[in-house]
């Protein structure tokens, strides 16, 4: 079992340092939902060191329709807000990976090139919240086939994916899970609240991510913080966050 807090937080001074390691955000600016500009990456950047954070591996969407970025796009953009960080006194490690769509396309981009992935070739990947994946066992054979270790992003909000079974499934196919924090605290309403803890309550997280837009979720992050459901996710023994340092 992976042990996440070496030193818990007090309680009268809660944040995120036992987590350290956020792996699903969309801070890089103008590439697709999350950071307008590179003035906003920062601000944003600054308020999760301010939640105690200690390095952001931030997973830009690829999707083929809305936001068809490449894997040179991201690097670029990148070391551009590396170098920011660091001319701004930022005290962060900062680091990208990407956030998979899976549509039509996707088994022609794995077949083309190698995925931006998180340490231990871990690739985080994505489906539609209206329906799912029509192949997503080939899928996934496929991606270990090459190597790949992939996390399935918020599980919980998939609502087509709410019983025990359905998740047990997923993770047969090879699949870990990333679940956002926010889900844990009601942000994206109580079904995906109970779907969430769910997970939670059955040892099913792997990794927890702040899924970080905008200065939104940044504030009901912080607020997160005293939320019982959150509390007890942060302290899972099955989180796997600090393998990613």
């Amino acid at each position: 079992m992976f042990r996440l807090f070496k030193n818990r937080p007090s309680a009268s001074h809660p944040d995120f340092s036992g987590l350290g390691t956020d792996m699903h955000s969309h801070l890089l600016p103008g590439i697709d939902d999350g950071a307008l500009h590179l003035d906003h990456s920062l601000d944003l950047l600054r308020g999760l060191q301010k939640l105690g954070y200690q390095r952001i591996i931030t997973t830009p969407h690829v999707m083929s329709v809305y936001y068809p970025n490449k894997r040179e796009t991201i690097l670029r953009l990148r070391d551009e807000v590396s170098e920011a960080i660091l001319s701004a006194g930022i005290e962060l490690e900062f680091d990208a990976a990407a956030e998979y769509y899976l549509d039509e396309t996707f088994a022609d981009l794995l077949a083309r090139e190698p995925l931006l992935t998180l340490p231990g070739h871990r690739v985080l990947v994505e489906m539609s919240f209206r329906q799912p994946y029509p192949d997503l066992h080939r899928i996934l054979f496929e991606l270990q086939m090459k190597g790949y270790q992939p996390i399935l992003a918020h599980p919980e909000r998939y609502p087509y994916y709410r019983t025990l079974e359905h998740y047990e499934n997923l993770k047969n196919m090879g699949c870990t899970f990333q679940v956002n924090l926010l889900s844990l605290s009601g942000y994206y309403g109580k079904s995906v609240q109970a779907a969430a803890q769910k997970l939670m309550e059955h040892g099913l997280i792997d990794y927890l991510g702040t899924d970080m837009h905008h200065e939104r979720h940044l504030e009901h992050l912080g607020m997160a913080l005293s939320h019982e459901s959150v509390i007890q996710a942060l302290s899972q023994d099955s989180l796997k966050n600090n393998l990613l340092a």
